[in-house]
């Protein structure tokens, strides 16, 4: 059952940083929800605003919809109305609703609308898989644009007239422009989210056209760090904004940018790094091989 409603979901995505779980699994790639929920704990204690539960970092796309649901209620049992969670959701319409409506019986507030699975199609199409979600639930949705699932400003008002639960828009593709027209467009209609793979890149200049939140990948393993970075962007402090991108994302990014896949592998070599080690990526993910890990690691150390 729903802890608020959806309107009141997106008020709240927007007050501060968001965090992205990575999904924790032992050596047999099997859930492991005891280090999971000892791990939201952890991250609790640095006050995120919301919570991404089987998202993107959290393998989503890996896990059978049992694991999902096991996965959103232990999330939802461990934040304890602390924070919103929500949950992703994606590949077809038909099972695009069926993780929807496993999010809500397991006690999620929202659901994050990943793009549908391998298909390209037309925006009409996209606008009509996005409507058949938000119609099958309660919860509030945040429509992810990337990938294969990009709508313009169009198109985007026309499923928020269509859709009273829509309440977000996820940015995961970083063209300003277009990201200038959907505001200008709909305004306070939709909580705006940067969703870049380290969207920390993107945030001083996407906080100028009303983007006030994303989700930050980099909080699993550096959460002072993450927060210290966030408050920054939101007093506008280009100086320490920039030095850490210098100091730490940048080169973050560069080990990222090595391998496909590797967005959501990086971030459990980081919770490796510091000692809270989430298991391994599942298959077709690969982990950092040993100089790339060793690299990171020091990487992570030098910021101490």
């Amino acid at each position: 059952m729903s802890r608020m409603s959806p309107r009141e979901l997106g008020t709240e995505m927007g007050k501060g940083l968001l965090s992205f779980p990575v999904t924790h699994f032992d050596g047999q790639f099997k859930f492991d929800e005891k280090r999971y929920r000892e791990h939201i704990a952890w991250l609790l204690d640095y006050r995120p605003a919301g919570l991404f539960s089987a998202g993107g970092t959290g393998e989503f796309f890996s896990l059978a919809l049992d694991e999902f649901s096991a996965v959103v209620s232990a999330a939802v049992k461990e934040t304890a109305g602390k924070v919103p969670v929500l949950a992703g959701c994606g590949y077809g319409t038909a099972m695009a609703k069926q993780f929807a409506n496993a999010a809500e019986s397991a006690g999620a507030d929202g659901i994050l609308l990943l793009p549908p699975y391998l298909v390209n199609t037309e925006a009409a199409g996209l606008v009509a898989h996005a409507e058949a979600v938000c119609a099958s639930t309660k919860l509030g949705v945040i429509y992810y644009n990337r990938d294969n699932a990009i709508l313009k400003e169009a198109m985007l008002k026309q499923l928020c007239e269509r859709c009273p639960n829509l309440i977000g828009f996820k940015d995961g593709v970083g063209d300003i422009e277009l990201m200038t027209r959907i505001y200008a467009q709909l305004g306070n209609r939709l909580t705006y989210i940067g969703g870049l793979p380290t969207a920390e890149t993107f945030a001083l200049p996407y906080l100028e056209m009303g983007v006030t939140t994303y989700s930050s990948a980099i909080f699993n393993f550096l959460p002072d760090f993450a927060r210290d970075f966030y408050e920054a962007v939101r007093k506008h402090d280009r100086e320490y904004v920039f030095a850490r991108l210098r100091e730490f994302v940048l080169p973050y990014i560069a080990i990222r940018n090595r391998r496909k896949g590797y967005a959501v592998s990086i971030v459990k070599a980081g919770m490796k790094a510091i000692g809270r080690s989430a298991g391994p990526v599942r298959p077709p993910l690969t982990d950092l091989d040993a100089n790339e890990f060793n690299e990171l690691k020091m990487l992570i150390a030098g910021l101490s």
